[in-house]
């Protein structure tokens, strides 16, 4: 009924049914047939109609000084909705893990801006999971494999994960030669890795551990330094220490056992819809992602 309205307006504003088919690019009797079946659902004659012109009955000029201002709103509305789905423009929020949005991705965002100069960028960075839909955001990025049926995802790569201590602890405590040796170590744990399975890379054995951990920290970095400084053995993602372990100041430990490899995934929140600038930034990150060998497979 909306769309019949909306040609009522236009005929009105054309003083004729040829006019206003000019305007919309549609039949003369496609206007006929849906003026006629708007009069039939109002109960009222909206037009009077004669050979050269077409004026509104008393019914129809308040009928379209009513309706008038709400249709063109409307079609406002729609026009600034296809704006939006059409060019990457506007205010864009992304919630991002700390370590990845300053490490591994942090060209990622600046290479946006400047590629799409009209979207304003607010990231939120966490540690925690945060929930889309209270925290209003886009986008967001997250490791692990992802259960919730109600995001949409794109998997953006996947970052190793190693075990690490450093030279000064393992000088102190014999090194582990199985993953059983951890119970007699000192652990930091890095949450959420506080589950460590662990399969040899020849025999296919596996093991898992949930460590105490003399200490237990939500931040990755700080869960880092701590290692660096002999506080114990960390189970940590590639992007946050192949740095310290090529400059010695880390070493591998049970480098025989492998640890499974942490996804990462652009999440969003399902709508039909999906804006141009939530779009352009999946795939821009996923071009991104696929250039950083710290994203691969390992």
């Amino acid at each position: 009924m909306l769309d019949d309205l909306a040609l009522f307006i236009a005929i009105v504003e054309a003083g004729s049914l040829n006019q206003a088919a000019r305007r919309l690019d549609l039949p003369t009797s496609t206007l006929t047939r849906r003026l006629q079946r708007l009069e039939q659902d109002l109960g009222c004659r909206l037009l009077h109609r004669s050979a050269r012109r077409m004026t509104p009955t008393a019914e129809g000029w308040q009928y379209y000084e009513r309706s008038r201002p709400l249709v063109h709103s409307l079609q406002q509305a729609m026009e600034q909705l296809d704006d939006s789905l059409r060019e990457v423009k506007g205010l864009l929020r992304v919630l991002a893990p700390v370590n990845l949005a300053n490490g591994v991705f942090a060209d990622a965002w600046s290479g946006f801006l400047s590629r799409y100069p009209q979207v304003r960028l607010e990231l939120q960075l966490s540690n925690q999971t945060q929930d889309l839909h209270a925290s209003h955001a886009d986008l967001a990025i997250r490791t692990g494999e992802q259960p919730d049926s109600q995001l949409q995802q794109r998997k953006l790569g996947e970052v190793g994960v190693r075990l690490v201590a450093s030279p000064v602890y393992l000088r102190d405590h014999a090194p582990p030669a199985t993953p059983a040796d951890l119970h007699a170590h000192d652990i930091v744990v890095a949450e959420p890795l506080a589950l460590w399975s662990f399969r040899h890379r020849d025999s296919g054995e596996r093991f898992e551990f949930s460590p105490a951990g003399r200490l237990r920290v939500n931040d990755l970095g700080l869960a880092v330094d701590a290692a660096r400084k002999g506080m114990g053995i960390l189970m940590c993602p590639l992007n946050a220490c192949q740095a310290w372990l090529a400059e010695g100041e880390l070493v591998e430990v049970l480098a025989d056992w492998r640890l499974p490899a942490r996804a990462v995934y652009a999440v969003w929140a399902q709508q039909r819809y999906l804006p141009a600038r939530v779009r352009a930034l999946v795939e821009h990150l996923a071009g991104f992602a696929s250039g950083q060998a710290l994203l691969r497979s390992h």
